[in-house]
This record gives C-alpha cells, structure tokens and sequence, in this order.
C-alpha cells in the first residue's frame, strides 16, 4: 500500500545537530518525524511502517547511504528519497541522481527549500525503477571533470545533473578561463548521448566567411577553394553533443541558419540543395553578456531564447576561492601525470595563491601551478617559492577622476542629474535606488538562495525578505536549480 500525506518523515542523520534543526523545521509544518543514525536503523523502521518521504544523510555511521538505497527501493519502491551531503562534489551529486532521489541538498543548505522539498516530495510519487533512464557514467572514485566542493559549484552541479537525462539545450555563461568547456563535457560524458560522438568547435577561432561551412559543410564547387564535399560539424555530431563555443562571436548570417537548424532539426549544407535530419544535443557556451547585444542587434533574441532552455552559470575563481586548494591539488596529480616533477604546496603557500584575484580563473590557476611544479628547486613549495617563482600579482591601477569623485559618488551623481528627486524626497529614492541593485546582485551570486544573500549582504533574513517584498523584486528569477 502507497504511503500517505499522513505518514512520518524518515530521518536518518548521524549528526545530532543537524537533525535537530531539521526535526523543528519539520514539526512546525506538522510532519511527524522518526529519526534513526545508522543503515541498520533505518532498515528496521522501514520493515514496521510507512512513510511518506525519507531524508537520508550519505555518510552514515554504519556505511554510505546512498550506495545502500537498493534496499530502500526493495521495501518502500514508491518513496521519494531526498538525499543530503557534504561530501560536496559533482560524483556526489552524479549519484543522487543516478539513484533518483527526488532532490539532493549539499550542506550547508537552506532550511526552508529543504522544507519546501518535503512539502512536494510527500506529494509526489517517485519514479518506478522501470521508467526509462541512464546508467551514468562517472561512478563512485571515478575522477569527475569538474573540481570544487564550494558552495558556488553546488548549484552547478545540481542542473548538470537535472539535464543528463533529458536532450534540453543548455547555454553556459562564465568568465573566460571558468571551465565551460568541462561543463559540456561532463554532461555529455554523464548524459543519455555519452556512446555518441562530442563535437566541440570555437565560433569565434572561425573566419566568418568560413563558420557556416565549418557547422553545416559544404558541397564540392559551393565557393572558390571548395574542391570536394566536407562533412559540416552538425553532422559529425549527430547522435551525439555538439558544443558550440564563444557563441556570442557568431556572424548574423550564421545565427539565422543556427536558429533554422534549431528548430528544424535539418541542415543543409552550404551550395546544397538537400536537407538533412541531424539528432544532435546542442550546449552552447559565452563570456559575453547577451543581454545588451540582443539590445543593439548583435545578437538575435529568438536564437537566445532557443539556446537558453537551461542556463547554467560558471562563477570566477574569486567567488569560490575555498577550492584553490583542492584545484592546486588536482593540477599537481596531472603536472606529475605530464612528466613533472611531483610537488607539494604549503599551507602557507595555498593560502598566497587564494590571496590572488585570479582574473584568468582556473584556466590561470592551472597554469600556475604548472609553473610552480617545472621551476620549484624542493619538492616542498612554499610561499616565499611562490613569491619567487610567479612573482606579485600585476593588478590594474585605477586612475582617480578628475572631478575628486570615484566609486559611490560619481554613481550618485550621475544618478542625481538623470532622475531629479523632488525636495524631501531624496533620502529615501537615493537609498532605494542603491538598494535594489545591491540586493539583486546578492540574489544573483547566490542564485535566488535568501539565506545565503543575507549572510552575503550580512543583514537579517527577515530583513532580506521584507526589503525584497517592499522593493518588488522576483527571488525567482535568480534561481539556478
């Protein structure tokens, strides 16, 4: 018999603290809670009762609880499991996936989506074990192409792992050096397409007489120096991912034929007179703010819609400097893979290196510490070896403006002529005017994630939430998972 909207939550967490927090938040909403810590435990509550959704922690007193959800699934097969972690990585989240877990929250989390989860896990049925899937690639200790454990790769991972199972087109934005490419990779590599061919092509590396030849192809005699057929980068792909990078790059004439081809699922190659049917997952990838190109005509707005079913936001290093470490070690294991000598950054030294600004990003981190590796005189590096081999960071000057005012100011003035408050007035517009762009800013890095843009913000929760409401801002837009 089906579990109700009656029946308790299963809690099984080791960690007293947590549970506690959980087990309030829960009982305010009027769910009855049953708490176990073990593996042993939890399958002792399952043989007496039903329940209405689990919570299940991965690192359990008496094993891993994620590889033990078989035998969940054998007594409960119609019970949303919502899994919890900090063991923060894309494996983790790979696996939470794999095992259809209902929704997967890295720790830290926010109380009140996970609450929200519960709300519409104990209304929801699970998937059957027989509804189509994947069996994913990337299993447990398997290397994932991705590193980092910070709170700002979570929601990265959580809509890599939302779109493996489905062919929903996917535009990656990022600054250059961020790892875009890995992105695609990985979601292929973990996706329904993986036995299919990865066809990766840099529209901006194309001359832009040339791009639509390149992605389409041609046929012999189409232009001067067509000389035989060619087989476009669509066609390559198909069964597969086609990556198209730097997409904001792309000539006019070519976003017309991309959108065709989008929305067809045909090509034609260039001086061809025959369509062909192509099967191919597009995920396309930019440094660039579409927005304003869109505005100016640079960019076409319905291609923009097209590619950006499910957008997926890379944050620069800077945002997420906790995991220099971990990337400085992952670099080090292939710069020794490579042929380097096999080093060892201190303590002293990692924590020079997340003092960095980092504006090439990974990209700039990786290269570093293939520098360090190849010139370090000791297999220990330290951080007077940074300082000697790389040198200080050569950061931009900022000239002062010539008016005396920088920064706040010269943003208040400009904004002071452009909108004239009347007399009485000022205070209180100039402060909502400044307050509205910093809290969608906070909104923005934290995608949509309250609890974590008040800390950001480093004002109240309720604060946050009675600004917002007052201020008339969308929580929802921000949202990445």
């Amino acid at each position: 018999m089906p579990a109700t909207l009656s029946d308790p939550i299963l809690l099984v967490e080791d960690d007293a603290a947590i549970a506690t927090v959980i087990i309030a938040a829960l009982e305010d909403e009027g769910f009855a809670i049953a708490h176990c810590s073990s593996i042993a435990a939890r399958d002792k509550q399952l043989a007496g009762r039903r329940f209405a959704v689990m919570l299940t922690d991965v690192i359990l007193e008496d094993g891993d609880g994620l590889a033990s959800l078989s035998a969940v699934r054998d007594r409960a097969p119609d019970m949303p499991v919502i899994v919890l972690s900090a063991q923060n990585t894309l494996d983790t989240a790979v696996r939470a996936s794999e095992s259809d877990a209902f929704e997967y929250f890295p720790k830290p989390f926010d109380l009140d989506e996970l609450v929200h989860a519960v709300r519409q896990a104990a209304g929801a049925r699970a998937p059957a074990a027989d509804e189509p899937g994947n069996a994913l690639a990337g299993g447990e200790g398997e290397k994932m192409p991705l590193v980092g454990r910070s709170p700002a790769m979570q929601g990265v991972y959580r809509m890599i792992t939302r779109v493996l199972r489905n062919d929903l087109t996917v535009l990656v934005t990022g600054e250059s050096g961020t790892g875009k490419e890995l992105v695609a990779e990985a979601i292929h590599e973990l996706g329904n397409r993986r036995t299919g061919p990865f066809v990766a092509v840099n529209t901006a590396a194309i001359p832009a007489d040339l791009v639509e030849s390149e992605l389409f192809g041609h046929e012999k005699g189409a232009f001067t120096g067509a000389i035989a057929q060619a087989i476009g980068k669509f066609e390559q792909a198909n069964g597969g991912t086609l990556f198209l990078d730097e997409i904001g790059d792309m000539p006019a004439e070519a976003q017309t034929r991309l959108l065709r081809a989008l929305q067809s699922g045909r090509i034609r190659r260039v001086g061809g007179r025959q369509e062909i049917a192509v099967n191919v997952r597009i995920i396309a990838a930019t440094n660039r703010d579409l927005t304003p190109m869109i505005a100016t005509g640079t960019f076409r707005e319905d291609l923009f819609y097209r590619l950006n079913v499910v957008p997926i936001v890379l944050p620069p290093l800077r945002e997420r400097r906790e995991d220099i470490a971990a990337l400085v070690q992952h670099f080090l294991v292939l710069a020794a893979e490579d042929g380097l000598p096999r080093r060892i950054l201190t303590p002293d030294a990692i924590e020079r290196l997340e003092q960095r600004t980092w504006r090439g990003n990974v990209r700039e981190l990786r290269n570093v510490v293939y520098r360090l590796a190849l010139m370090a005189r000791e297999e220990r590096i330290d951080a007077d070896s940074v300082n000697d081999i790389i040198g200080p960071e050569n950061t931009p000057t900022i000239l002062p403006h010539t008016d005396g005012q920088g920064g706040f100011g010269a943003a208040l003035a400009g904004w002071l002529t452009a909108e004239s408050p009347p007399p009485g007035a000022l205070y209180h517009r100039a402060l909502a005017a400044f307050e509205k762009p910093l809290i969608e800013y906070a909104l923005g890095r934290t995608g949509g994630n309250q609890l974590r843009a008040a800390q950001l913000l480093g004002i109240n929760r309720n604060t946050l939430r009675k600004r917002i409401g007052e201020l008339g801002l969308e929580p929802e837009r921000f949202t990445t998972s």
